[in-house]
């Protein structure tokens, strides 16, 4: 369905992602994981369309999503990591301006927009600028957001952040129903027990570069390791965490230089 073929984007002549490669089929969701400033939001932005590649190609079901942005667009939900939204709107009034932009007609969007509101707990606030939201219920608009036009492939960026237990484990099956429904899913996290739970393949990326893409009972088994985030830690060189903890308490510590 989704198919990366060796994306490449440099800053200023510095490479930031370097020749990536993956592909998402119906059905899949699949992790993508990686230490800040690996290259993940790039390659992200590219998937978007959002950010042109230096080189490189971004499919969507065979064909090159510069070829039609706005199609493209039409089956295409994203969550991103920052909550960016227009405040001054009701959460009710910002899914209208979502559906309208995707052209859905008006009766369908008045039922989608507020039943999606009513499952999603927000029926009560539906009225009340998201100014005065949470970030827990905006990270809940912006769920609802992208899925309200029943995208065919689904991008989520950091999806549990501000979301409370039950909110959380509503999402977790909420993945997956619908990758059971045939929808394609890139989850992007730093909460990789939750990664593990639900993911089918994991991604992993460093340095601009894909160092793995297996099951994440692969990645375990083949480096003879407890679970995903010791696998995360070894491929990335992840730094020794309780090392520096113990030097940071001692640099607390001190008294005179």
């Amino acid at each position: 369905m989704l198919e990366v073929h060796h994306l490449y984007r440099s800053y200023r002549g510095i490479p930031a992602v370097e020749d990536v490669s993956f592909r998402i089929g119906a059905g899949e969701i699949v992790g993508f994981l990686g230490p800040n400033g690996a290259g993940k939001s790039t390659t992200v932005k590219m998937i978007t369309g959002m950010l042109r590649a230096n080189d490189g190609h971004v499919l969507f079901e065979g064909r090159d999503i510069r070829e039609d942005m706005v199609g493209y667009r039409r089956v295409l939900g994203y969550v991103p990591e920052e909550a960016h939204l227009y405040t001054y709107l009701s959460g009710l009034e910002y899914l209208q301006l979502v559906g309208r932009l995707r052209g859905m007609g008006e009766a369908l969007l008045e039922a989608k927009s507020t039943g999606l509101l009513r499952l999603l707990a927000l029926e009560g606030w539906q009225h009340t600028p998201i100014s005065s939201y949470s970030k827990g219920m905006r990270q809940r608009v912006l769920i609802a957001a992208a899925l309200l036009h029943d995208p065919k492939l689904l991008i989520f960026d950091e999806p549990l952040s501000g979301l409370d237990v039950v909110s959380g484990r509503l999402f977790k099956d909420l993945l997956e129903m619908l990758a059971a429904q045939g929808k394609a899913v890139l989850y992007i996290s730093h909460v990789l027990e939750v990664v593990e739970q639900v993911c089918n393949r994991v991604i992993v990326i460093a340095k601009g570069r894909v160092l793995a893409d297996a099951r994440p009972s692969e990645l375990t088994s083949l480096m003879s390791l407890p679970n995903l985030e010791s696998v995360f830690a070894q491929l990335v060189q992840q730094q020794d965490t309780r090392a520096t903890a113990q030097q940071i308490v001692e640099t607390m510590g001190m008294v005179h230089a």
